[in-house]
C-alpha cells in the first residue's frame, strides 16, 4: 500500500470522480467499469499513468506507486479469472471469506455465469479478428487519410471502444494523425466540395468537342472559352485525384520505320520565314489538321494556301491520315484550271512524315514544286 494519505480536500475532490467508488485517507476503491476500461486500454498499449490521467485522476496526488500497484493487481486478477477477477467482491460479501462449501446449484450458477462471460469474450475476439482482416485487405495502397477514414467507419459500424491505437498500429499510420484528421473533417469536407466543383468545370473542357484532352489544352480552353483561370498544377491535381486520364497518343509505326531505314529525307529550308514575298502563286504552304465529329470519329483536312493572297488553292478531306491525303491535295492543285502558279513556285511544309516521304518528294519534283 502507498504511504501517501489524503487530506479532507483531496478526499472530496476524488469523490467527485465518477471512476471512484469509495475513498478514505489511506485507500481508494475504484469502480468495476474503470477497471475494465483500464485493462482494455492497458492491453492496447497505453501506459498506466496515462490511463489514470485521461480518466480525471491527478497522478501527483494519488502517487505513482499506488498506480503501479493497482495495475499489477488488476493485471494478475485479469490473467487468472478474466473480467470476473476485476469485480469487487466486497459489494456482495460480508467482509469475511466464504468458508462453507457452495451448494451444487450455486456452483452451477457461477459456472454458467463464467461460461456466458467467456462466450462474450470469444465473440468479441472473433468479431475483432474479422475486422482486422477486413482492415488489412482494404488498406492496401491507401494513403493515410483514406486509412483514417477506414478506421473511423470500422469503429462506428461495430461499436468498438478503445481500439483506436491498435487499429492505427495495424495499418501503420500515426495515432495522433488520426485524431488530427477527425478534427479537420469540417475543413476537409469543404475542400472536397470545392474540388468536386473544380472537377465538373475541368470535365467541361476535358470532353469538349468529343475527344479527351491533357492539362495544357484544358487550361487554354477554360481561359479562352469559359473565362475561368485555373493553374495547370491545380488541373493536374484534380485529374489525378479523380482519375481523369487523357490517353497518350500512340507512336506512329511508319515514323519509326522511316527513321530506322533513313528512307525519309529532310529537304533544305528555302523560305527562311519570308512568307510574304508579294508574288501570287509562288510561296505555297501546306499542312494537315483534324476535326472530331460524331463523338469518337475524326476527319482530316489537308490544304494548300497561297501566302501572298491567303487564298486556299486546294484541299482534300479524308477519314484516314495516310500519305494519300497529302498526294491527292497536290493532284487537286495541279488539276485546278483556275489556279495560275508562278514559274518558281514551291511548297513549304513542316517536314512531317507525309512531306518527307520519297513518294511525296517525287511527286513535287514531277510538277516542279520541290
Amino acid at each position: 500500500m502507498s504511504k501517501i494519505t489524503f487530506s479532507t480536500t483531496e478526499i472530496k475532490l476524488l469523490q467527485k470522480n465518477p471512476n471512484v467508488h469509495r475513498v478514505s485517507e489511506k485507500s481508494i476503491t475504484y469502480t468495476d467499469a474503470f477497471k475494465n476500461k483500464f485493462m482494455d486500454e492497458y492491453l492496447a498499449g497505453k501506459l498506466p499513468r496515462l490511463i489514470f490521467a485521461e480518466n480525471g485522476f491527478d497522478t501527483d496526488m494519488i502517487g505513482m506507486k499506488r498506480i503501479e500497484q493497482s495495475a499489477f493487481r488488476w493485471k494478475k486478477a485479469y490473467e487468472d479469472k478474466g473480467l470476473i477477477g476485476l469485480t469487487d467482491s466486497r459489494k456482495t460479501a460480508s467482509g469475511r471469506p466464504l468458508r462453507r462449501e457452495l451448494t451444487p446449484s450455486e456452483v452451477i450458477e457461477r459456472q454458467n455465469a463464467r461460461i456466458k462471460l467467456l462466450e462474450g469474450q470469444v465473440e468479441l475476439l472473433k468479431k475483432l479478428e474479422v475486422t482486422e482482416r477486413r482492415l488489412l485487405n482494404e488498406s492496401e495502397n491507401l494513403n493515410p487519410n483514406k486509412a483514417y477514414q477506414l478506421i473511423y467507419e470500422t469503429i462506428e459500424q461495430n461499436g468498438f471502444k478503445r481500439v483506436t491505437r491498435y487499429f492505427c498500429e495495424l495499418l501503420d499510420v500515426s495515432h495522433s494523425g488520426y485524431y488530427s484528421c477527425l478534427k479537420s473533417s469540417t475543413s476537409r469536407e469543404a475542400r472536397e466540395k470545392l474540388d468536386l466543383e473544380a472537377k465538373e468545370i475541368i470535365l467541361m473542357a476535358f470532353d469538349r468537342r468529343g475527344y479527351k484532352k491533357g492539362s495544357r489544352s484544358i487550361k487554354m480552353i477554360l481561359e479562352n472559352d469559359f473565362n475561368i483561370v485555373f493553374s495547370r498544377k491545380k488541373i493536374q491535381r484534380i485529374m489525378m485525384k479523380y482519375e481523369t486520364i487523357c490517353p497518350h497518343r500512340r507512336p506512329n509505326p511508319y515514323k519509326k520505320i522511316a527513321k530506322a531505314t533513313k528512307e525519309h529525307q529532310v529537304v533544305p529550308n528555302k523560305l527562311n520565314r519570308e512568307f510574304k514575298q508579294g508574288v501570287p502563286g509562288k510561296v505555297l504552304l501546306t499542312d494537315i489538321t483534324y476535326f472530331p465529329y460524331n463523338g469518337n470519329s475524326m476527319a482530316y483536312l489537308s490544304i494548300i494556301k497561297d501566302t501572298s493572297t491567303n487564298e486556299i488553292l486546294a484541299y482534300h478531306v479524308s477519314d484516314r491520315i495516310t500519305l494519300d491525303i497529302a498526294t491527292k491535295t497536290i493532284q487537286k492543285l495541279m488539276n485546278n484550271k483556275k489556279v495560275t502558279l508562278h514559274e518558281d513556285a514551291f511548297i513549304h511544309s513542316d517536314q512531317g512524315s507525309h512531306y518527307t516521304s520519297p513518294r511525296y518528294q517525287k511527286l513535287l519534283k514531277k510538277y516542279g514544286l520541290g
